[in-house]
């Protein structure tokens, strides 16, 4: 996943000084290794979340919020490649929960991300938010679309996994952390991640185990 980005970035930059060129082509140059440059950001960024996580950094939670309220607020932000696909989208239930909000939005902007990517054009994803036993709460985003091997669903979480061939073609260009993060993220709030697909239908979600906020 580095090593790509570096190379193009390398081989772009040789090329661009291994004669003269308009301002024009070194613009273009430019251009081309910015985009690589955002795309070897946010790999460290992930990386270094992912490894603050793996230390056993636990979520700052604040006072109980709408489970519900943040997947609206974070559904707003996914409006454009979700008319572009023409799909939509109902939440079911909610859960009052103490949680870390921006921990959160990310989980849930990554897997609304990861259902659109994946999604059937012109159908509808499902997110449903349902409350645990134990007073925690359980969150899944489902999408209609390619299945995954049940072999493979254990490895979703996985950092830089892919999944089969049919489901990669339909991949728009992103770099394999952001359901690690999201599993990340479940851990932090003494949750899980899980996965299930069968029958044209995807569900990937998390738990939520209830811990009462930290005083001040």
């Amino acid at each position: 996943e580095l090593r790509t980005p570096l190379a193009n970035l390398i081989g772009q930059t040789e090329l661009a000084l291994s004669r003269e060129r308009s301002n024009a082509e070194l613009t273009d140059t430019l251009a081309c290794n910015l985009e690589e440059l955002h795309r070897l950001a946010g790999i460290v960024n992930d990386m270094l979340f992912l490894a603050q996580a793996d230390r056993g950094i636990k979520a700052r939670r604040g006072q109980p919020v709408s489970l519900a309220a943040l997947v609206r607020e974070v559904t707003e932000f996914h409006e454009a490649p979700m008319e572009e696909a023409g799909l939509g989208i109902d939440v079911e239930g909610d859960v009052q929960l103490p949680v870390d909000e921006a921990l959160i939005k990310r989980a849930l902007s990554n897997l609304l991300g990861n259902a659109i990517r994946y999604a059937e054009k012109g159908s509808r994803l499902r997110v449903h938010l349902s409350p645990e036993p134990d007073g925690g709460a359980r969150v899944w985003v489902e999408n209609v679309g390619p299945p995954i091997e049940p072999a493979h669903l254990p490895r979703l979480f996985d950092r830089f996994f892919r999944a089969d061939a049919s489901r990669c073609e339909l991949e728009r260009p992103h770099h394999g952390l952001g359901l690690s993060i999201v599993a990340a993220i479940a851990r932090m709030h003494d949750g899980l991640a899980s996965a299930e697909s069968a029958n044209g239908r995807t569900r990937v979600g998390f738990s939520l185990h209830s811990t009462p906020p930290t005083a001040a």
